[in-house]
């Protein structure tokens, strides 16, 4: 074979390889938008602690301070559904995560930052990828039955991360690797951080984390999702891995009417109260109380506890959680005898202007006695709200999305004083059970509830 010949067919193997690399690597064409300039921190203001951040060759580098709390360097604008993609290396000392769909209230806990958390473990756990929730329940999706994500993670490294938050699903990728895929409808959107930890005295300062290559998708978002393996980790209705090791217990299961019955039934009303889709809601009937299926109330009864409902209202409803109830007073019409957390539409419900003591007719009030904080950080009608009543050793309190709006003494003489003055007088050593049942109340109006969980206090 001569030289040309042998020249030519080089030239067209090189020609026909040209053509098939450009075919195996097609064009990206997802609409990226960077985050970080690579020269600034325009766009990014700084929360919580004092750690160091500056931008060096290209990357955002944050370094721990001794003596502050966590620091989050946070994007000044608020996003919902995205796709976030960014590389990072961190020190093996260290542990930092990436806040997503993240808030700084003023009346959640002095503004102190909360949300998901991508973490990011370099520590033998080796939970790089898995989801916590900063400041509020704690561990949502571990690593722990995930060996190939937890091997994924590069040690003294660059990292990659991509995170996809569509909807009420969060999933992430370590290094190409399905990390983490949660179905969680906690927060719907918020800031992004870059989180530098606190330290311990005995821990070195100065220790650095860097993060470079940030970039976005906020547009058509799910077109661009990417399908994973890992099956779903789901919170509805179900309890974190925090909230086992706590000990608390699930009070509906989401699916049956298990472990409840009607307050004057001997099982749970035939009508009146319907499970659809995880969601447990009481049916309108006109608005009057007890008149269709009636309350329902625990099949357990509880002395000291910690207690949380997601509840959602429909305009100009009413309805409420009551606890120490005892079902055998008040066997007329009526609903059945309790302390009572409000749940009311205050600004259509004209209960919101009635009671003896002013104000306590409102939502998270203590019924008809305590007026809770005018300040309460209630969502708006149709959306959910979180309740959270806590009873020990005869301290009460009443908690709404995180914050307390009220605290009593039961039974005490200032007590005493306020039921005697209410509608309650009627019913002697009204509210001092030792013992007593949980109560969703049927009002006449259309109410849900979902992840409804005890903790009982012993």
């Amino acid at each position: 074979m001569t030289k040309s010949i042998l020249r030519r067919n080089t030239l067209l193997t090189l020609i026909v390889l040209s053509f098939l690399n450009c075919k195996e690597v097609p064009k990206d064409t997802t609409p990226w938008e960077p985050l970080f300039d690579g020269k600034t921190l325009n766009g990014w203001h700084q929360l919580g602690g004092e750690a160091h951040y500056t931008v060096k060759e290209d990357a955002i580098v944050g370094s721990t301070v001794h003596n502050t709390p966590n620091s989050f360097l946070t994007t000044d604008q608020v996003y919902s559904d995205f796709i976030l993609e960014l590389d990072y290396k961190v020190d093996s000392t260290m542990n930092s995560g990436i806040q997503i769909r993240s808030n700084s209230l003023p009346h959640y806990r002095d503004g102190r930052v909360h949300g998901y958390q991508i973490e990011i473990d370099p520590s033998k756990r080796a939970w790089s990828g898995g989801i916590y929730d900063e400041s509020r329940r704690g561990w949502l999706n571990t690593l722990d039955n995930n060996p190939e994500a937890q091997k994924a993670f590069k040690q003294n490294d660059w990292n990659h991360y991509r995170i996809e938050a569509i909807g009420d699903t969060i999933k992430t990728w370590v290094n190409g690797v399905p990390a983490s895929h949660l179905i969680d409808a906690e927060t719907a959107s918020g800031f992004i951080c870059l989180q530098v930890h606190s330290i311990h005295a005995d821990k070195k300062e100065g220790t650095e984390i860097i993060w470079k290559n940030i970039r976005i998708v906020t547009d058509s978002v799910s077109k661009y999702s990417t399908k994973t393996p890992i099956a779903p980790i789901i919170t509805k209705n179900q309890l974190t891995i925090d909230e086992k090791k706590n000990g608390w217990k699930l009070l509906w299961d989401g699916k049956t009417t298990n472990g409840w019955r009607g307050a004057k039934l001997e099982e749970f009303p035939e009508k009146g109260w319907q499970i659809e889709d995880g969601v447990l809601s009481v049916l309108s009937s006109g608005g009057a109380e007890s008149n269709a299926g009636g309350d329902i109330v625990t099949k357990a009864q509880y002395g000291d506890f910690e207690l949380k409902v997601d509840f959602k209202l429909t305009p100009g409803a009413n309805s409420g959680i009551k606890y120490y109830v005892d079902t055998n007073l008040n066997k007329g019409a009526g609903s059945s005898i309790g302390l009572e957390y409000q749940i009311l539409d205050d600004d259509l419900h004209p209960d919101a202007k009635l009671g003896n003591h002013e104000g306590s007719r409102t939502v998270s009030s203590l019924y008809d006695l305590i007026q809770a904080d005018v300040n309460k950080p209630i969502k708006p009608i149709g959306e959910w709200n979180t309740a959270h009543i806590i009873s020990k050793n005869n301290h009460v309190e009443h908690w709404l999305n995180g914050v307390k709006v009220l605290e009593y003494e039961r039974k005490s003489a200032d007590y005493k004083k306020l039921v005697s003055e209410s509608k309650y007088a009627q019913w002697p050593n009204f509210g001092e059970l030792d013992k007593g049942e949980i109560l969703l109340q049927d009002h006449g109006d259309f109410v849900s509830f979902k992840n409804i969980k005890i903790r009982p206090i012993n």
